[in-house]
Formats: structure tokens, C-alpha cells, sequence
């Protein structure tokens, strides 16, 4: 019997001072059974950088065809995919090809081989962004989770502020590619 997703409520509150995004968010995050809380705060932080009207989370990990996340245009066209993780080259250029722009949010402590092994073939890739998230940052914002989570996200400069009422941390995401 294959193990369930387990279920996460996030009530977010996001002050994106950058974008000029205020919003209270509602919401239901599945969590794959083989993936980490890490990835799954990276999924939500990808959310909060990238709120707009459309974006949605996809069914991910369990399916190869969608991303993390994706926002469609009225007409059915994607507008935006976003990739979390270490993908692979040539998923990236089929999403660069289906997609008008397509971001990846990298962590873990193997991001920097995984970049230098792939830097020159991803970064001739058009409308492609990729930022690298700190490891250690990644971990203190996983903490602050729980299965029924309030969090004040505040975007400032670029840099992610995230408290639960209890702790707080932040989370500076760096660019390391962008192709328009």
C-alpha cells in the first residue's frame, strides 16, 4: 500500500514591500511521503516570492510533466514554471520551451557540484531564472513549521522574513542566473 501525502495549513500573511503584494494566503500543501520538510518550505517560499493571480502548486514530485508550481495565462498558456530543487538539464529546456519564464529555487548541500556541473548548458537556456537558497537558511525556515502553521512572510530587499509568532528567521535568496 503506497503512503499518503501528509497534509499541511498554512495561513500566511505577506508583506512583499518589493512587489507591492499584500495578501492573506490560505493554504493546503500536500507533502509527498519522500519529501523533506525543507523542499516543502522551499515550495512555500516560492509561493510567497512569486504570488499572483493563477500561481498554483501541481502535483509535483509524483508527477514528471508539471513543476512545483505554475501560473496559466486565461488562454490555458504557461506563464510561469517554477522548479524546486536540482532539475535536470533537459527538463529545464522543455519547460523553457513550453513555459515564458521558468524559475528554479536550488538547495541543499550538494547545490554548488550540482551547479557547476550544469552552469554552462542551464545558463544558455532563454527566460530561465535560478536562485540558490542557503542550506543552513532552508533549515532554520523548516523549523518554524508545523502541520497548522500561521507565519508573517515579509519581503524585503530580496530577503524573506519569516516568523510563526514564537521564532523567526530569514531566508536571502541569491540569483545566480537570469536570461530574459
Amino acid at each position: 500500500m503506497a503512503l499518503k501525502p501528509t497534509i499541511y495549513k498554512a495561513q500566511i500573511e505577506l508583506a512583499d514591500s518589493d512587489r507591492n503584494c499584500y495578501e492573506a494566503l490560505s493554504l493546503t500543501v500536500a507533502k509527498h511521503p519522500s519529501e523533506t520538510l525543507e523542499r516543502m518550505m522551499v515550495r512555500l517560499m516560492a509561493y510567497c516570492l512569486n504570488c499572483a493571480r493563477g500561481l498554483e502548486f501541481t502535483k509535483g514530485i509524483s508527477t514528471a510533466d508539471e513543476p512545483d508550481l505554475w501560473i496559466h495565462s486565461d488562454s490555458g498558456e504557461i506563464q510561469q514554471w517554477i522548479e524546486i530543487g536540482h532539475p535536470e538539464e533537459l527538463r529545464l529546456r522543455k519547460a523553457c520551451g513550453r513555459a515564458r519564464q521558468v524559475s528554479v529555487y536550488a538547495f541543499a548541500k550538494s547545490t554548488a557540484t550540482w551547479w557547476t556541473l550544469n552552469q554552462a548548458a542551464i545558463s544558455a537556456l532563454p527566460h530561465l531564472q535560478v536562485w540558490l537558497l542557503d542550506w543552513t537558511e532552508i533549515q532554520a525556515a523548516a523549523d518554524l513549521l508545523n502541520r497548522t502553521v500561521q507565519l508573517n512572510v515579509s519581503i524585503v530587499g530580496g530577503t524573506l522574513y519569516l516568523d510563526n509568532g514564537s521564532n523567526a528567521t530569514s531566508v536571502e535568496p541569491i540569483l545566480l542566473c537570469q536570461n530574459n
